[in-house]
């Protein structure tokens, strides 16, 4: 077998077989096929799309680059959750402990921010200590014992996925359908999950833009999922302005911890009690939807779901103290709210400018590898379709640098736009698809 006629197969639009999927992969992995044949390759497939069966070879093929856990040993079902990325989705920080407080293990590897969207584990950094770095064993020492682990990917895990990236980041080839489906799904099968809830956002703040592709996305992934043993549900959910209140890695852990303690933003909370049901239902701990919302609302309400996090956070060497007291997490030196520029409704927020506003107040990363400040970001006081008076508080800005804070406020005040008329809020959830 030869990568140059695996190339020129798919160039002129052939099926490949798993067989050739996987000497393509593994021999880039090991570095007996050079970057320019995986640039060639990886443009041919965007280019030409792959079928069904091929996605799955390509994901199956990733995923045995690397380690592939096994927890059968640990749990009948562990399930996990994957947010294709979006401003203020701070959604892992709560419905982990909340479906790991009734039973069902959970055990995720996460990443970090880029761009405009934020990282679970930069929001979990804020606590003094927490250790996002774990071995394999830890990680299912920790799922065992805790029944939630939170970490980040290591190389043990899909090494192809991490170069083909690398690739694809620079040959364009970035927006592939089967390309990404493959790149998310080869992470959750070589971490061992049973059951995937996909959270696949749209929006202007999303990295799918209309609610075609993000189906389009969720559909092939669920297809994968099914298509390997896995039980798999996507939520199609709104990115047209930020999630909850908060945006910015201290800031957004605030808002978690204050939704597990019952309170929290309503769309934020009303999002975290659907997406840990579906994850639920996958793990038929609840019957039905109305099922589920019971269960995980008592949790709440006991502070079962609050505990979990507590234990979890103690597991992996966090500070209790700072999410006891939140008030001693990072806090910014320079915070100023601003003000409405007029009267009517919240017409639109620009997700994405607001994400990258706190991106550039240092809350995030132009690059893989920029250091951050846990502190900075953006706290909203009003929603679309919300009505205001002129002066009504609109946003609060945190940061540390008056230089910064000065080009925040010009963009933030450029991210809503308001109307003489009554606007409706946007849906949080456009489609379930099971």
């Amino acid at each position: 077998m030869r990568a140059v006629d695996i190339i020129t197969k798919k160039r002129d639009g052939g099926e490949l077989s798993a067989a050739e999927i996987d000497f393509f992969i593994q021999g880039f992995t090991r570095g007996e096929i050079p970057d320019y044949q995986a640039a060639a390759w990886l443009m041919t497939i965007y280019f030409q799309g792959m079928s069904e069966q091929e996605a799955i070879h390509l994901t199956m093929a990733m995923a045995r680059s690397g380690e592939m856990l096994d927890l059968s040993d640990i749990a009948p079902f562990v399930v996990d959750k994957h947010s294709s990325g979006g401003v203020g989705d701070k959604t892992t920080l709560v419905v982990g402990p909340l479906v790991a407080s009734l039973g069902i293990p959970v055990g995720k590897i996460s990443g970090r921010g880029l761009g405009f969207s934020g990282g679970t584990l930069d929001k979990l950094e804020s606590i003094p200590g927490y250790r996002a770095e774990l071995t394999l064993e830890e990680f299912k020492r920790q799922l065992r014992q805790v029944g939630l682990v939170v970490a980040g990917q290591t190389a043990d895990f899909t090494p192809a996925d991490g170069k083909l990236y690398a690739l694809r980041d620079v040959t364009g080839t970035v927006q592939s359908l089967p390309l990404i489906a493959a790149s998310i799904m080869s992470k959750k099968i070589a971490t061992g999950s049973n059951g995937i809830v996909l959270d696949v956002k749209v929006g202007h703040g999303a990295f799918m833009q209309t609610e075609e592709e993000a189906v389009a996305l969720a559909e092939l992934m669920v297809k994968i999922g099914r298509g390997v043993g896995r039980r798999v549900r996507a939520a199609i959910s709104d990115m047209n302005q930020p999630l909850g209140r908060a945006v910015g890695n201290a800031l957004e852990l605030k808002e978690a911890i204050e939704t597990l303690h019952g309170g929290g933003p309503e769309d934020f909370l009303e999002h975290c009690l659907i997406i840990a049901g579906q994850m639920l239902l996958l793990a038929g701990r609840a019957a039905d939807e109305t099922e589920a919302r019971a269960l995980l609302t008592a949790s709440l309400g006991e502070g079962r779901a609050w505990a979990k996090f507590r234990q979890w956070i103690r597991a992996q060497g966090g500070d209790v103290a700072c999410v006891d007291q939140p008030e001693r997490l990072p806090r910014a030196r320079l915070v100023e709210t601003l003000p409405a520029p007029r009267s009517g409704y919240v017409a639109s927020i620009d997700a994405m400018r607001v994400g990258l506003t706190a991106a550039r107040l240092g809350g995030g990363r132009a690059k893989k590898g920029d250091s951050l400040d846990h502190a900075v970001g953006v706290v909203l006081h009003v929603k679309v379709g919300d009505e205001v008076a002129e002066g009504q508080p609109l946003c609060t800005v945190h940061a540390n640098s008056a230089e910064r804070l000065a080009e925040a406020r010009q963009q933030l005040l450029a991210a809503f736009t308001f109307s003489d008329e009554p606007v409706p809020a946007p849906p949080l959830i456009h489609r379930l698809i099971e």
